[in-house]
């Protein structure tokens, strides 16, 4: 099974999705296997690399005053600490550009697609758990480093313009094929589960396809994940 997960480092659901969805591919193993491949998306495309204060831009962006961004951030706290996720207490104090990022982790995944994955969590406890600025060349060699990555290839490929049409390519691809939140999982290039969504329904989605073939997909993940695919796009 081939599974896309389509997501940005900044994303506060992409981190609560992926760990669910690892979880339900531990439970539904040996008998169903699955390779992921993480594929980029920005939220934030046009975000100077100073990045701007987090309330400042999800109170711009969306129209909420600070007490709401506090209680969405408490919400998110809760469902990660579900999944075993953890987000640093007032640790993420601002949004960052993540381009150099999914640069990084498109190298990656040419390397080792386990390493690839280990960078993404990485990434993902960087911003979220330490408060770090994803978008650092040292933060992000670092996350390469810790990932089992070569540091001087990883300093490499950020210091050039290494693909950086690989990624604009892949993020046009997904955008053309509807993508306008995230998480997005994509099975087997047809099924679609949008959204940080229970360890539960990932599962059950994953027996229904295998137990289909060439079935017509988990529309119960579909339309759940619609309200927290938006919920995904907040940051």
């Amino acid at each position: 099974m081939k599974i896309d997960f389509v997501s940005d480092v900044s994303c506060p659901w992409c981190a609560i999705g992926l760990n669910a969805l690892e979880q339900a591919l531990e439970r539904v193993g040996p008998e169903i296997s699955a390779t992921l491949h993480f594929q980029p998306f920005e939220l934030n495309p046009q975000m100077p690399g100073e990045g701007q204060d987090v309330v400042e831009h999800l109170s711009q962006k969306y129209g909420i005053d600070a007490a709401q961004v506090a209680a969405n951030a408490e919400a998110i706290r809760q469902r990660g600490a579900g999944v075993g996720f953890s987000f640093g207490q007032g640790m993420r104090r601002r949004v960052y550009n993540t381009f150099d990022a999914h640069r990084l982790l498109h190298w990656a995944g040419l390397v080792d697609g386990d390493k690839q994955r280990a960078l993404k969590h990485a990434l993902f406890k960087a911003y979220f758990t330490d408060g770090l600025n994803p978008g650092d060349h040292a933060v992000l060699v670092q996350a390469a480093v810790a990932s089992g990555l070569d540091a001087d290839e990883a300093r490499a490929v950020l210091e050039s313009n290494d693909f950086h049409d690989a990624v604009r390519e892949a993020q046009q691809f997904f955008h053309q094929q509807g993508i306008s939140s995230v998480p997005a999982v994509i099975i087997n290039d047809r099924h679609l589960i949008s959204g940080g969504q229970p360890v539960e329904l990932f599962e059950r989605a994953l027996r229904h396809l295998a137990a289909e073939g060439q079935g017509d997909g988990q529309q119960d993940g579909q339309q759940e994940g619609q309200q927290e695919g938006r919920a995904g796009a907040a940051t």
